[in-house]
């Protein structure tokens, strides 16, 4: 290899204040790992100093705690988007240390492209592989590498020695042409291949390569509980109530799933439930349930942007890439989110919510309406655009002191306009061709816990007319009384009345 061996102290002692670095990656999967935190100790170093230093971050999605975690924790996070999930990087955030601007994951490759947020100084790109013409085989997430690694002036690489060379054959990198010179993005089927394996940069930019050797530190998810398990079983209810309607093709539709327990218990569900043919995913992230669905051989093809597996399933994956090959390939964001693509092929939409209201609109970042919780993500590209979008939840939290079905949602996401199916573990509401009050009795009736359904029929009732009939001043009472007495059962709406 011709290009310069670094090690990360030196990769970090590079890049100056205020720089605006675009990390690889897509969720922990793919990001940097050992320069971060070697940029982490250098602003620690230079705070104790009294020296100025924040550099601006431009990612896939979420990092890991080596990147946003350490860097948060050494306050050297200046900018952030377009989406993140660690709990320090949070508290920066909430805090205002830290300045996140909220954005779908589609479009941000797009709108650096533009120059909308300047240009980017220094990219940090982890890889399986690199030749010395400069392609590279990267791990396993690709996020905006291949813009970023187009416009960086400099490329810093972290060498993984934990992800074969083999992982070559697995990405497809396209960028498409800009507006008004874009064409149609060439995708027909999950399957279709549009790009190349690699990402080609110019051997000019790469200053160094650093060395590191370790997975993606993502745990493996806690064991899905009763809830869990009710939600994912209610979804694929529904899917089969679809399927045999006619709704829904024999041969079923792609598959999107966001990330988390709730969603991992949503895809445990498919491989429980034999009624459904084997699925195809066409989504963002693919999780350890998506796997196992693949080893069941109750998942055909799943095209995403990473591959955000537990340390275990990394490592079984990795040690069995030949099963996988025909099974999975890896895209940029801006593809694997594109609103084009996802509407061509008919996406089932299957996101998680913090709460809904009783009209259909969904909370999915800001706890009790003020404090972000991970942000929108690329919940909004197939909300809007898959061909039946749900959102499913637990319909309480925090034993019953939380009702995630209020009368208002305290921060809309997704309105009411792009949501067809909302599902607790209670039951299924289906609001397609309801108006705003139809809404409303069925999401109580089917979705809201017992204990809460009394209170919300009792919200109604103060409606002030209208075709959504909202009392404004009431509209916010089950979060006032949270924040005031601890339980949302506490509301009281005589002193509304």
């Amino acid at each position: 290899m011709s290009f310069t061996k670094l090690t990360a102290d030196e990769a970090a002692a590079l890049i100056p204040h205020d720089a605006n670095v675009g990390f690889s990656g897509f969720t922990a999967s793919g990001s940097p790992k050992v320069v971060p935190e070697a940029i982490a100790r250098r602003a620690e170093q230079l705070h104790a100093e009294g020296k100025d230093y924040k550099i601006n971050i431009f990612t896939g999605a979420s990092t890991n705690n080596w990147a946003d975690g350490a860097l948060a924790r050494a306050n050297a996070i200046g900018k952030r988007t377009p989406y993140q999930n660690t709990p320090d990087l949070r508290k920066r955030i909430n805090s205002h240390d830290c300045h996140y601007f909220d954005l779908h994951l589609s479009e941000l490759a797009q709108k650096v492209r533009y120059n909308t947020y300047g240009e980017i100084d220094w990219a940090i790109i982890e890889v399986a592989d690199v030749a010395d013409n400069g392609e590279i085989v990267l791990g396993m997430g690709v996020g905006n590498v291949p813009t970023y690694a187009l416009l960086a002036k400099h490329v810093i690489l972290e060498l993984n020695a934990k992800f074969p060379r083999e992982l070559y054959g697995f990405h497809d990198n396209y960028v498409p042409q800009d507006p008004p010179y874009r064409r149609e993005i060439p995708i027909y089927t999950a399957s279709d291949r549009i790009g190349t394996p690699t990402v080609k940069i110019d051997p000019s930019k790469i200053v160094g390569v650093v060395d590191s050797c370790s997975y993606d530190g993502i745990k493996g998810f806690t064991a899905l509980d009763d809830t869990s398990l009710q939600i994912g079983a209610n979804v694929c209810s529904f899917l089969m109530g679809e399927m045999k309607a006619g709704r829904i093709p024999a041969g079923f539709l792609p598959v999107q799933s966001g990330v988390g327990n709730v969603a991992n218990a949503v895809l445990y569900g498919f491989g429980e439930a034999k009624e459904l043919p084997p699925i195809t995913m066409y989504t963002e992230v693919i999780q350890d349930a998506v796997i196992e669905l693949m080893k069941q051989g109750r998942c055909r093809f799943g095209s995403t942007c990473s591959l955000t597996l537990s340390d275990k399933m990394e490592e079984e994956v990795t040690h069995n890439l030949e099963f996988f090959r025909d099974k999975l390939v890896l895209r940029p964001a801006e593809i694997s989110n594109s609103p084009e693509v996802i509407r061509r092929l008919g996406v089932i939409a299957m996101n998680t919510a913090l709460e809904a209201d009783i009209f259909g609109n969904i909370n999915s970042t800001h706890v009790v309406g003020t404090k972000m919780m991970n942000g929108i993500g690329g919940s909004g590209d197939f909300t809007r655009n898959g061909y039946i979008s749900i959102f499913s939840c637990p319909s309480i939290t925090k034993e019953g002191l939380i009702s995630n079905i209020v009368p208002m949602v305290s921060h809309v996401d997704h309105s009411e306009h792009s949501v067809d199916v909302l599902i607790t573990e209670q039951g299924v509401a289906d609001l397609r061709g309801l108006d705003p009050v139809q809404r409303a009795h069925r999401i109580i009736d089917n979705c809201a816990n017992p204990i809460y359904r009394p209170l919300l029929r009792d919200y109604l009732k103060l409606g002030k007319g209208g075709q959504t009939p909202h009392n404004l001043a009431a509209a916010l009472g089950f979060h006032t009384a949270f924040l005031e007495t601890g339980s949302m059962a506490n509301v009281d709406w005589s002193r509304y009345e």
